[in-house]
């Protein structure tokens, strides 16, 4: 096994569970804007759709295909519109709101803390996150993390998404390191593995749903603290 120094990680859906603070948001703004009153029956239902609507954006947004702007106002007039509602009746303040209240939402995947104090001790860690800047660094600083690492790389801020090789050439130059004694952990098999692949860098996939894929990676777990057992 290689000498690796530096690990790079995902933030969203790797560290921070992006869908159950998610969950709690709407949870919460669909009774504040009584969405029931608009034709919405049940808040499991919209955040279901939300939910897959949201992933594709953001999966769109990876590649460059759509704005951060196109992607906030889409997300839920989408939503709307699925659910066989006019997009004009998604409350004005809603995405504002959302994006306001969801980064201050504390939920970390099973054992991040002790993961992540436990290889801070062996390793220089940091962050690669193609999330947004402001909620980004709010995320980081309501749960804690930002402790154990040396540098948090935004892509908003660096002006390329994972996987574009740029924001790994990036973030390995900002950390001093080389690609060879690095290795990336990540959620998305397209923005995180595909991207540290396209540099030459190894690779965790993080895949807690155990989703099927054909895609070649050094390391693939379930659980963070199974880092424990590689690293």
């Amino acid at each position: 096994m290689k000498s690796y120094q530096h690990l790079f990680f995902d933030l969203d859906h790797t560290i921070w569970d992006f869908d159950r603070n998610a969950e709690e948001t709407l949870r919460e703004l669909f009774d504040v804007y009584n969405l029931k009153s608009l034709g919405l029956k049940s808040a499991d239902l919209f955040i279901e759709v939300y939910t897959e609507n949201n992933h594709q954006l953001w999966a769109e947004y990876h590649k460059g295909i759509i704005t951060k702007e196109h992607l906030r106002h889409e997300r839920f007039s989408k939503t709307f519109r699925d659910l066989h509602l006019s997009e004009d009746l998604v409350p004005l303040n809603f995405e504002n709101d959302y994006v306001r209240i969801c980064p201050t939402k504390t939920n970390l995947f099973p054992h991040a803390h002790e993961t992540l104090s436990y290889l801070q001790d062996k390793y220089r860690l940091h962050l690669i996150s193609n999330g947004f800047y402001e909620s980004t660094l709010i995320k980081v600083e309501t749960t804690g993390i930002g402790k154990y690492f040396d540098n948090i790389n935004i892509s908003e801020k660096i002006g390329v998404n994972k996987p574009d090789p740029k924001i790994f050439h990036h973030a390995v130059g900002l950390a001093n390191a080389t690609i060879d004694e690095s290795m990336m952990i990540g959620d998305s098999l397209e923005a995180d593995i595909l991207g540290a692949i396209s540099v030459g860098m190894d690779c965790v996939f993080f895949n807690p749903r155990a989703v099927k894929h054909d895609v070649i990676v050094n390391h693939e777990i379930q659980s963070l603290d199974e880092l424990l057992q590689i690293l």
